[in-house]
């Protein structure tokens, strides 16, 4: 079993703008990529699960299976069970776990899955062959991560041009890497992953609706969340910078022609037999 331990720190922490993105997330709309490879039967692991949505979905998909999900924050995994008893679900079950050294036998799961974590953590390689050591031979480990330095939007603004920027430099500060999903297939070479179908998909925020979530979330993480913290504790940004980027985000929202497109990388990697 690995010995690593985490060493960055959780750039988002889980104020309420930051769970407001997590619990929209689907297994349709976040790992459509793996969905064709489910069976019935099969024992998935879920790591970074937090509350649970993805997590409940891959549990209904598996109703002869059974799910388990992972987060090394106790406190979300409450509201993950909440999310699976709401659903009526008894195949999934949840627990505390860093996916740097994952507390189950080597062989264990058909599939081990991970949705936008491998870019918050501290030893991304060293978390993919920890992976990879709990799937059975001939299972799969999927990872999806976004990637910020891809994301792209209008109408141009210097201010959201300051946002990613400053985003990018907190992110890295605490540790982790931002511009992941296109790192993902060589992160999995390294860890001796050979049989990888690398893909991509995105996420579009353009109608009025999606405008006014997605900019309102930008725009409360910007002021009030960890992240924020993590800004101005590091010498990053000044509260009135980041009053000025929150500003940015929901005059953005506010644009008829409003597009932003968040690209994701995606590999789905399945274990020699």
């Amino acid at each position: 079993m690995s010995k690593a331990q985490e060493t960055a720190v959780y750039t988002h922490g889980h104020h309420e703008s930051v769970l407001r993105s997590h619990t929209w997330r689907t297994a349709a709309n976040s790992a459509a990529y793996l969905l064709g490879s489910l069976k019935p039967h099969m024992r998935i692991l879920d790591v970074g699960c937090g509350p649970g949505t993805i997590t409940a979905d891959l549990a209904a998909l598996v109703p002869d299976g059974r799910v388990t999900g992972v987060d090394r924050a106790p406190e979300i995994l409450e509201q993950a069970r909440a999310t699976a008893a709401g659903r009526g679900l008894t195949n999934v079950d949840f627990a505390v776990a860093d996916v740097h050294a994952l507390d189950f036998p080597d062989d264990t799961f058909c599939v081990v899955h991970a949705h936008q974590v491998l870019q918050h953590v501290g030893d991304p390689v060293s978390a993919l062959r920890e992976m990879k050591r709990v799937t059975k031979p001939g299972g799969f480990i999927a990872v999806r991560d976004s990637d910020y330095a891809a994301m792209t939007w209008y109408p141009a603004s210097q201010a959201m041009d300051g946002w990613l920027d400053l985003y990018r430099r907190v992110a890295r500060a605490n540790g982790g890497e931002p511009d992941a999903g296109r790192r993902l297939k060589s992160w999995a070479l390294r860890a001796g992953l050979t049989d990888i179908v690398a893909t991509s998909s995105t996420w579009t925020f353009s109608t009025p609706d999606e405008r006014a979530w997605w900019s309102g979330l930008w725009a409360d993480r910007t002021l009030a969340s960890a992240y924020a913290e993590r800004a101005t504790e590091g010498g990053h940004a000044s509260t009135e910078q980041l009053r000025a980027v929150s500003d940015a985000w929901r005059e953005w929202g506010r644009q008829e022609d409003g597009w932003f497109s968040v690209l994701h990388g995606e590999i789905l990697c399945r274990k020699d037999a």
